[in-house]
């Protein structure tokens, strides 16, 4: 069983002290939260405190991930859930579909945390005109970022002015200030293909080249590997699917990877804290 998590809620009705057992964690917001109000969280010294967990692992995860609801049957107060503990866990984004991009960003807002979108999602093989289109309308209802599926029918006939006239459409028309991470479905492709597809997303104008939607596959740690080796600086990672421990992110990571996309979050984050 992971550690109990003392999150901000958990301080609400709390006045001047809080008593909690040796091994509870306390989260950087509970943390932050208690110290503005006064009150004096009574702690064993052997149990991770906020201030302790700053220099950890853990703290460097949470703040690389996207925090990822894409399930067709999500409800408005999962959207809400998803945005309070991407709040309380700091993580880098959330990642939703455009339809709960407004509710999402309204949520978020002076938070810190971004609102990602999936556009094209989950199979790439939309008209680059909705693409656009719906990018455009994420990113005019608060998106901060667009994880976009790239065409990968296209990749694999040798379409390459197609496949980069895609993504450097969708790149044209949000603008520069938006963050873009173009999905290749890494597990799909062979490895001269995962570079081409990598290298034409670069060309045009990719902040991110995720590995894979989560969808079709898991993400993988020799294609992190190759990407990197593939990419120019400049160009980041996202390492997406069946990422859902602690060990398996900082593989990830220690591979080159910048995010990590996932809707196992939380225990990622507790399984770091152990």
């Amino acid at each position: 069983m992971p550690p109990r998590v003392i999150t901000v809620a958990d301080l609400r009705h709390v006045t001047k002290e809080f008593c909690i057992p040796a091994g509870t964690i306390v989260t950087p917001a509970a943390r932050d939260h208690a110290d503005s109000h006064g009150i004096a969280i009574v702690i064993a010294a052997n149990a991770p405190t906020a201030k302790a967990a700053a220099t950890n692992e853990h703290i460097d995860i949470a703040r690389r991930i996207d925090h990822t609801l894409l399930h067709p049957d999500a409800a408005e107060t999962d959207i809400l859930n998803l945005c309070a503990e991407a709040t309380e866990h700091r993580f880098a984004a959330v990642c939703v579909n455009p339809t709960w991009v407004a509710t999402a960003a309204k949520a978020l807002q002076g938070t810190g945390v971004h609102v990602c979108a999936v556009v094209g999602f989950p199979t790439g093989a939309h008209s680059t005109s909705i693409k656009v289109a719906e990018a455009a309308g994420c990113v005019d209802a608060g998106a901060q970022e667009i994880d976009m599926v790239a065409n990968s029918g296209w990749l694999k006939d040798g379409r390459n002015a197609d496949y980069t006239a895609d993504i450097t459409a969708v790149r044209k028309r949000i603008g520069d200030g938006v963050v873009l991470k173009v999905i290749i479905e890494a597990a799909l492709l062979t490895q001269d293909q995962i570079v081409r597809a990598a290298t034409l997303a670069a060309h045009s104008g990719s902040n991110f080249v995720k590995t894979s939607t989560g969808v079709y596959s898991k993400a993988r740690v020799e294609d992190v590997q190759l990407l990197r080796r593939a990419l120019p600086e400049r160009v980041k990672i996202k390492a997406a699917g069946g990422i859902r421990s602690a060990k398996e992110a900082l593989a990830m990571i220690a591979a080159g990877t910048d995010r990590i996309g996932t809707s196992n979050s939380i225990a990622i984050v507790w399984d770091s804290m152990v």
